[in-house]
């Protein structure tokens, strides 16, 4: 049974200024999962070129992801949600999935939910699509 379904759009620029600006390393710890920085290469300074937008995109798909989330959730951010228990991680196949960790993983559990992930960039901005499913009862 369907619980929820979100969306969110995300700006790449918008994001390169969080990630590149004087608060940056606050917001990537604030944001993002242990799992996300580390695939993202967060903990570097970002390279020049196509490796650099390809990382940029990805970051913005990770956060629309969890935007998308939290509107499925019904709830916005609050508690017991925060942002970084919300990671986009990558399946071995290169399926985005979702992966919770702390309280948001326990709300998930107690609402018995299953959440699927679809991302995609182009064109400057990121777009993440997510639906929340409960068993039949």
């Amino acid at each position: 049974m369907l619980y929820g379904i979100g969306c969110d759009l995300c700006a790449i620029a918008h994001l390169e200024k969080s990630l590149t600006g004087p608060h940056a390393a606050a917001f990537v710890r604030r944001v993002y999962g242990e799992t996300e920085r580390a695939a993202l290469g967060m903990d570097a300074p970002l390279p020049a070129g196509r490796s650099a937008a390809h990382r940029l995109a990805s970051a913005a798909a990770n956060f629309a992801a969890k935007e998308a989330f939290l509107k499925a959730a019904g709830t916005g951010l609050r508690e017991p949600f925060s942002l970084c228990e919300i990671e986009a991680v990558r399946q071995e196949s290169g399926a985005p999935a979702y992966r919770f960790s702390g309280k948001t993983a326990d709300w998930v559990q107690a609402h018995r939910l299953t959440a699927r992930l679809s991302l995609s960039h182009e064109g400057g901005m990121a777009l993440a699509f997510c639906t929340l499913e409960q068993p039949e009862t």
